[in-house]
């Protein structure tokens, strides 16, 4: 019984996330960039990571949280994200330099969060991770679509949006890492007391 509760609907859409990123990759090298094979990378990126909003609302929403589903969903977003990104690299979609600053703040607050969580600490995502994700996800679809929609330059949006993810991903990494170490400190306090 308690297999097929961590198997539940939210947990399966967790995983469609994970299976997403071989089918991003593969579209992305094979296609080299071209139109039709961006389109249809640019909607798999689309359709999963909308998957994570909601996997997250129905298991809330009729109590289906598991631990396998909190372990699950931050890695599956890291991944799909990560592999975009890194994807975009060699298409010269975007910046190596720009990326690497953004996968490695993810890397740094999935970290963070561990630590939290050996400590018995959940770091829960804040208002500002919350936009950073949206700004980010929005740039990665418009870079990932690359080629001009109803004559506008979807590629020049994708940038521009990809530098404002940049700025609010150290911005709510810096509050992440804020709000860790005032716990910490109120504690250490709390235990010299």
């Amino acid at each position: 019984m308690t297999r097929f509760k961590r198997l539940n609907l939210p947990n399966l859409l967790t995983l469609g996330r994970v299976a997403a990123v071989p089918i991003l990759i593969v579209l992305l090298v094979f296609g080299q960039g071209g139109p039709i094979t961006s389109y249809i990378a640019a909607v798999v990126f689309l359709v999963a990571s909308l998957t994570d909003l909601l996997d997250g609302y129905l298991a809330r929403k009729y109590q289906l949280v598991t631990n396998l589903g909190r372990f699950l969903d931050p890695l599956a977003d890291k991944l799909l994200v990560t592999a975009a990104m890194i994807m975009l690299i060699p298409l010269d979609r975007a910046p190596a330099w720009l990326v690497f600053l953004i996968v490695g703040r993810e890397i740094a607050v999935t970290g963070l969060r561990g630590i939290g969580a050996s400590e018995g600490v959940i770091i829960s995502a804040s208002s500002a991770g919350k936009q950073k994700t949206l700004t980010q996800n929005i740039a990665l679809f418009c870079l990932l679509w690359h080629y001009p929609f109803l004559g506008r330059n979807v590629q020049a949006v994708g940038e521009v949006l990809l530098y404002l993810a940049l700025i609010l991903t150290y911005w709510s990494g810096y509050r992440y890492f804020n709000a860790f170490f005032q716990l910490l400190k109120s504690e250490n306090a709390q235990k010299e007391s």
